[in-house]
């Protein structure tokens, strides 16, 4: 079975295609300077983003793993957003737990496998 990668730099690809599978890189928020709220929906936007440009949306997110740099000061923030941005009728099977990031402004962070309608 062959791979479709996009956006490929040297280091990674935000997105691999195998089948109908589709696995996102990390993906976090262009300007890491802002507080959570801007950061989750900057996050958010990103995976909106390559999701469309693998031809598929977040009601067809499989699972998600979400990384918080402080998960007792950011976990309520990141929920308000997350809640008002999935799909209800199709939420993926979700992991959320505190790591620590590559940078210290690295707020939130967010892996998708998902799959193309």
């Amino acid at each position: 079975m062959s791979i479709t990668r996009l956006h490929k730099t040297s280091r990674f690809c935000e997105a691999a295609i195998t089948g109908n599978l589709i696995h996102l890189a990390g993906q976090l928020a262009d300007d890491i300077s802002q507080d959570i709220t801007s950061q989750t929906q900057q996050t958010l936007d990103n995976i909106d983003r390559f999701l469309e440009d693998a031809g598929s949306n977040k009601s067809q997110i499989l699972s998600v793993t979400i990384y918080l740099k402080d998960i007792e000061k950011d976990y309520q923030a990141m929920n308000t957003l997350w809640d008002a941005w999935i799909d209800p009728e199709n939420p993926p099977a979700r992991t959320c737990v505190e790591a620590k990031m590559y940078s210290p402004q690295v707020l939130v962070e967010m892996t998708v496998t998902a799959i193309q309608p």
